[in-house]
């Protein structure tokens, strides 16, 4: 596996994409962006390599889904033609890709319901979508777009931890990237997250303390969402309260 990969490997074939919205998966699941086949899994390069070394707080799905993949890269083929520079590219093009729809409200009610704001001197979780996404680093365990059989990866089939070329991408890049975001309190989304970030913990990669492992996906698709939330949630708003407390 390649080391690294960055914006610039890729700058001149994202400024040749055409100029349409949306881009079609014709478009960016092609030879030019992939950077992993392996059986049925694929995975692409997508510009959304900025780290926010400020941020208190870092969210943690799965995997970019290509409706990020789509929004990011056509964000970054304006801003490559304007002639910006590679990191405010990134930068831009993750800002406009993250989380949006239902999955954001649900992801802002969850937050408040722990108490987040407060903890933050925010009036509420919203504003680190807006006015305060200072604050906010967002990721993905797996940092690239996957896609199994052309679909977006879940996280779970194949389980990530029992795939090596998966796994290789938490030793090397999640690792290295919430090390690099300093001490915000990570919010992983869904099990298979949790999964990963308990991985990491277990290898001392990571502080325990920080992971609200077992957060719940907010994605309107996770029909136990709101009873795990119920369920969990005195734990969470505990672990959070005492991590703010600490720092």
């Amino acid at each position: 596996m390649k080391p690294e990969w960055s914006l610039d490997d890729y700058a001149n074939a994202i400024k040749a994409l055409p100029d349409k919205a949306p881009l079609e998966k014709a478009d960016l699941l092609a030879d030019t962006f992939r950077i992993v086949k392996e059986d049925g899994l694929e995975i692409f390069y997508a510009p959304l390599d900025d780290v926010n070394r400020q941020a208190q707080v870092v969210i943690v799905g799965i995997t970019p889904g290509w409706t990020q993949m789509e929004v990011a890269y056509r964000q970054a083929r304006l801003d490559l033609l304007a002639g910006l520079r590679s990191a405010e590219v990134c930068r831009r093009a993750k800002e406009q890709a993250r989380f949006a729809g239902a999955i954001r409200t649900n992801l802002i009610s969850m937050l408040n319901g722990i108490g987040l704001p407060e903890c933050l001197g925010l009036s509420g979780s919203e504003a680190l979508f807006s006015t305060h996404v200072s604050l906010l680093h967002t990721t993905s365990a797996i940092r690239y777009p996957v896609f199994v059989d052309g679909k977006d990866y879940t996280g779970h089939r194949p389980r990530l931890l029992r795939l090596p070329t998966l796994t290789q991408f938490l030793d090397t890049y999640l690792a290295g990237e919430l090390q690099e975001a300093g001490q915000g309190l990570i919010v992983p989304l869904g099990q298979a997250v949790s999964e990963a970030l308990a991985y990491l913990v277990e290898r001392g990669v990571v502080d325990q303390r920080r992971c609200l492992i077992g957060f719940p996906h907010p994605s309107g698709a996770n029909a136990r969402r709101a009873d795990l939330f119920k369920e969990r949630k005195s734990r969470l708003e505990q672990q959070l309260r005492s991590w703010f407390a600490s720092g």
